[in-house]
């Protein structure tokens, strides 16, 4: 930002609209780990995705009930592993570096609809790029309006 008191006003602001509490700078940062992660629609091929993934140094796959499949990678690792899955003419959706918690948080409805509320407002924030969560949400937190 170009303006960091305004920035830290505004956020302030939203945690306290939405009854957050603000830490430090980086004080929760221990909580994730910046990772690579590439998503393939359902129908990818399961093998192949596999075998092209861990030979470029993928560190997992996980496919979901659906058929689409994630790979996730280390920061360090990710051109790598795109540039590979490329090559093997296996084109993700998506591929971006992002921060993924170590562990999660089982939200109540309640709750999620709290926390969902105030990352939302976060996310209206012309400085705020990206917002992060180690929460678990229920469904129909999720579809609430």
């Amino acid at each position: 930002t170009d303006n960091k008191n305004r920035t830290v006003a505004e956020v302030r602001h939203a945690f306290n609209k939405y009854n957050g509490n603000m830490g430090t700078d980086g004080s929760v940062a221990y909580l994730f780990k910046r990772r690579g992660v590439l998503n393939y629609a359902p129908g990818a091929d399961e093998e192949q995705l596999m075998e092209a993934a861990l030979e470029a140094g993928a560190e997992d796959l996980e496919m979901e009930d659906d058929g689409a499949a994630t790979v996730l990678t280390t920061f360090e690792g990710f051109g790598k592993v795109v540039d590979a899955l490329k090559a093997a003419e296996l084109e993700p959706d998506n591929a971006e570096v992002t921060m993924l918690p170590d562990t999660t948080i089982e939200c109540s409805e309640d709750d999620a609809l709290k926390v969902l509320r105030l990352i939302e407002a976060l996310e209206e924030l012309d400085d705020v790029q990206n917002v992060y969560s180690n929460g678990e949400f229920p469904e129909s937190a999720l579809e609430a309006p």
